[in-house]
């Protein structure tokens, strides 16, 4: 680093945002669209606040950013304005840098020395560098297609086109090996398709990505389910080796509240896939928040998804539920000491356009209208506990005051129990864990021969950087399988977990 005291000299400063009634009018990305040379001089700016650490955490893959990404290098570059260079250091580790500077949660700046002290000003702002460094590669037309020079005469099938499938896809047909992708839904991407909002990541970033594989020889079937549409025989015969990135998508369920049988209780799953679809032109949602009171429970990533989402739509109101009290502003060095992921309050995009958020409450049952739809939740004040000798978790009533909250439509957003029950798994003679995803070896291989298993699919719901990882570490894995060698990264062991306090 040229100057080691730049976070001395500078303040962390995040991109602006477009103001709330133009993102509610808007399905658009929050950010406001400026001028590339004023955004890449600020974020110039940003990356001389990186300094001289002597040990980078943030692309350590225990405390950092899984893929091992280079960022102490390319913050230097972007410094010097060398932007050519920036992204091919990005690329040299992330097929989808775009992705990631748009929906990584961003474990890097967890990691960054610069987090160890509020004093600092705040980590470097890496996420925001990565996502110019990938908005500047296509701007420059820095991003080309990179075709294999020699065909290795092999057929790989990945079932699944989220960022794992995909990443996987594009390592292993830069390889020389014939790759088709199978995804069952309509439109390719998986949940960075239907998923993840316009808001956050509109989707011509995803179909520019996609026209480059298809360019580099990578082949699509969309609307086939495999173990269906595709028996499991016809895909054995015709593919070398297969590789599983078909997610976690079996959405977390509530069967003990009382009401939960009501019409207008939904999944938040229920609620995004239309709501996307209807902004890809598909026609209106059958779940759509327009015109009423929506209460979210689960206060994660899909909660405020479903929350912007909701806003969009035109809800009367929107409230998001949290059994937890509200966590603290700043890192607790007890609870989760640096460089592990901080225990702090995330306020997104959507939560400062509308609604509200309550914290350490529970529903105590959903209220019928009389006609079998929700009318409104009761809820109550509530403490979680761990049980001692078992282990579980216990959401014990703090009081007996109850709250009555409007409520016409009701989201779950309480997290994911792992892969779908599909045929496909049966075929191929694999069962899943008592963590609802499928097991496989140091070689990423399942107890199938020749079938591999990376991203959600195997580490349960997670971020789209360790699906990633996870997509070019089985590549490498697939390579060495098919040909005996690999000279492929392979950022992850399949063991591999974040650092965290126990």
């Amino acid at each position: 680093m040229a100057d080691p005291n730049g976070f001395l000299k500078y303040q962390r400063a995040e991109p602006k945002k477009k103001s709330k009634e133009d993102r509610l009018a808007s399905w658009g990305e929050v950010y406001e669209d400026v001028d590339p040379g004023e955004r890449n001089e600020a974020v110039r700016t940003q990356a001389s606040r990186c300094m001289d650490c002597g040990i980078p955490f943030c692309h350590s893959g225990g405390s950092g950013c899984p893929l091992g990404n280079l960022i102490p290098e390319w913050n230097d570059l972007v410094r010097r304005g060398d932007w050519a260079a920036a992204s091919d250091r990005l690329h040299a580790t992330n097929n989808f840098p775009e992705f990631t500077g748009k929906l990584c949660p961003a474990p890097c700046e967890s990691g960054c020395v610069l987090s160890i002290s509020p004093l600092s000003g705040g980590p470097v702002a890496i996420k925001r560098v990565e996502a110019t460094i990938a908005d500047q590669s296509w701007e420059s037309g820095y991003v080309q297609p990179q075709a294999a020079e020699v065909a290795s005469g092999q057929r790989v099938a990945v079932v699944g086109s989220g960022p794992a499938g995909l990443a996987a896809a594009q390592q292993l047909t830069r390889a020389g090996h014939e790759v088709t992708v199978f995804e069952r839904d309509d439109r390719l991407g998986g949940l960075l398709r239907y998923g993840i909002p316009e808001f956050k990541m509109e989707k011509k970033v995803l179909d520019r990505r996609l026209a480059q594989l298809r360019k580099e020889g990578t082949k699509f079937v969309t609307g086939c389910e495999v173990g269906v549409d595709l028996t499991v025989a016809d895909l054995r015969a015709q593919y070398d080796a297969v590789v599983l990135a078909v997610g976690a998508l079996r959405g977390r369920d509530d069967h003990t509240t009382p009401g939960r049988e009501l019409k207008g209780i939904h999944l938040a799953m229920e609620h995004l896939v239309p709501a996307n679809k209807f902004v890809e032109g598909d026609g209106p949602s059958p779940v759509d928040a327009n015109g009423k009171h929506v209460v979210i429970i689960g206060g994660g990533d899909t909660g405020a998804d479903s929350y912007g989402t909701a806003t969009r739509q035109g809800a009367l109101s929107v409230t998001q539920l949290d059994q937890y009290p509200v966590p603290p502003m700043t890192r607790d060095d007890e609870r989760s000491p640096w460089p592990t992921w901080p225990y702090i309050l995330r306020t997104y995009p959507a939560h400062e356009e509308a609604g509200e958020r309550k914290f350490a409450v529970a529903v105590r049952r959903f209220v019928d209208d009389g006609e079998g739809t929700v009318k409104a939740i009761e809820l109550q004040q509530v403490r979680v506990s761990k049980d001692p000798e078992t282990g579980r978790r216990e959401v014990v009533p703090t009081g007996d005051e109850v709250e009555t909250v409007p409520a016409d439509l009701v989201l779950l957003a309480i997290g994911f129990e792992g892969v779908e029950e599909m045929p496909l798994l049966e075929g191929l003679g694999l069962s899943l864990t008592r963590r609802g995803t499928l097991s496989c070896g140091a070689d990423w291989q399942t107890e199938t021969p020749g079938v591999f298993v990376c991203g959600d699919a195997h580490r349960g719901a997670s971020l789209v950087v360790w699906a990633i990882a996870e997509g070019r570490s089985v590549a490498n894995a697939v390579d060495t399988y098919l040909t005996g060698a690999s000279d492929l990264p392979a950022p992850v062991h399949p063991t591999a977990l974040p650092l965290a306090v126990v």
